[in-house]
């Protein structure tokens, strides 16, 4: 996994859940968000290195297929970003779309 794809699926994750700040019950709540993590991973697609890419179930794969979003987003194979209403954008390399249609931005390390 290239660096730029681990900060992306990183950021898939990060959006799915934050972390516990009560130190008094840091260590139970890091197991229940450990679980809760595994359980919530965040599908979405990303661009990485000029491919389209989809994270589906924690495994990464190429989007081999332009793909429709339930709000009605279109997703094609070159990155292309088509909302119901008609606007398009391009993904560039380290953004994401979720499955709900949310951009997450590109996080440097």
């Amino acid at each position: 996994m290239s660096a730029a794809l681990a900060v992306t699926y990183l950021a898939c994750l990060s959006s799915a859940y934050a972390m516990p700040v009560n130190p008094s019950t840091a260590r139970q709540d890091t197991t229940k968000s450990k679980m809760k993590m595994d359980h919530q991973m965040k599908d979405c697609v990303m661009m990485e290195d000029g491919k389209m890419m989809l994270m589906k179930d924690g495994k990464t794969m190429e989007m081999t297929k332009d793909m429709a979003l339930k709000n009605g987003t279109m997703i094609m194979t070159d990155g292309t970003v088509k909302s119901k209403s008609g606007k398009s954008m391009k993904l560039k390399n380290g953004e994401s779309v979720d499955m709900n249609g949310k951009m997450m931005p590109m996080h440097k390390m």
